[in-house]
């Protein structure tokens, strides 16, 4: 579903061409409005997507199919019949304003239902050098020169089957209808398949918040045990009562600033609530998503290296997994 801002119209059911960089509609099939009319929603998109789309007028029919997958770049391939490839930059251009980024293939298939589609052609000329040749060879060789009508049509390109010329204009328009008619069924399965990727990562961030919490409130646990523990050790080796709290106390900081993760805590929350966010704004995110998702696992390093308890370790490694698995993820967005 797509909100104009300008006037409140909701177009439902319908899948524009939205110009990736000013995030605006570039014409809304079946509406006859075109121009710069702002998108209220910008929705999360794979690069896994399929269309198909046909058109025929005046027993001319295109049939166009595409398809794709995960690509750091935008990697087209399009296959059409030799006669229109000149129609190959218009159809890339038109692709524009419906991805971005993925390795798409493109197949498109043209049928003419017309009754005369093609003409015979006579090559008079070419006829003419045949019989001039074989007379001449019959002459060298001193044989009988039997040539006849019917064995002179045996010969190459003397008659040949010609298509007749076509009017481009009319067949960009049909190419470019079923052509926008697929690109459109194509966007539409990205978006679907987008909005189930935005589901399951905020999903994983939520339970990865859940995960830092835990450290945390681990975190100062663990000094405070470690406290008690060499208070103990101290008291059991020196066998007194007397312990030097000075001393104790040093060491405690000394252990307190080896294991802190509170910075690392606090990068990571902000990671979290900033890939939420712009999962919520939508729009073409994939590499920035990518580029958090980095910066997360480092942070996830850190505080496993700097642990000594246990619990923190097992946690930390589960975090880790799982910003993996949010990576994978984010690798299918575009």
């Amino acid at each position: 579903m797509y909100a104009c801002c300008n006037c409140c119209d909701v177009y439902d059911g319908i899948s524009p061409a939205i110009n990736q960089e000013t995030g605006y509609i570039v014409k809304l099939p079946g509406s006859g409005i075109e121009g710069k009319i702002c998108i209220g929603i910008i929705m999360i998109k794979s690069m896994t997507g399929f269309g198909r789309g046909e058109f025929s007028k005046n027993n001319k029919k295109f049939i166009v199919e595409m398809k794709s997958v995960n690509h750091r770049y935008l990697d087209v391939n399009i296959k059409l019949p030799k006669k229109f490839s000149f129609y190959e930059a218009f159809l890339r251009n038109l692709l524009k304003n419906y991805t971005t980024r993925g390795k798409i293939d493109i197949f498109i298939t043209y049928e003419d239902l017309s009754e005369k589609k093609t003409e015979l052609t006579y090559n008079g000329e070419l006829a003419r050098q045949y019989y001039e040749y074989i007379e001449q060879m019959g002459r060298d060789l001193k044989i009988v020169n039997d040539v006849t009508t019917t064995s002179l049509i045996k010969c190459p390109e003397i008659f040949t089957m010609q298509e007749q010329d076509f009017d481009e204009e009319e067949i960009e328009q049909i190419l470019k209808t079923a052509f926008e008619t697929a690109a459109g069924h194509f966007a539409d399965t990205k978006i679907s398949e987008g909005e189930n990727l935005k589901t399951d990562l905020c999903d994983k961030l939520d339970e990865m918040m859940k995960y830092v919490e835990f450290i945390e409130m681990r975190s100062p646990q663990i000094i405070t045990e470690y406290k008690e523990k060499i208070y103990e050790r101290v008291k059991e080796l020196l066998d007194t009562a007397s312990v030097d709290d000075n001393r104790l106390m040093m060491e405690v900081t000394i252990f307190a600033d080896k294991v802190c993760v509170d910075e690392e805590i606090v990068r990571l929350k902000s990671h979290i609530a900033g890939m939420k966010e712009t999962l919520k704004q939508g729009g073409t995110v994939g590499r920035k998503l990518d580029f958090v998702a980095q910066e997360m696992n480092r942070e996830a390093n850190t505080i496993l290296s700097k642990s000594s308890d246990l619990q923190i370790t097992d946690v930390g490694i589960e975090l880790k997994t799982l910003i993996e698995k949010v990576r994978e993820q984010i690798q299918n967005i575009e």
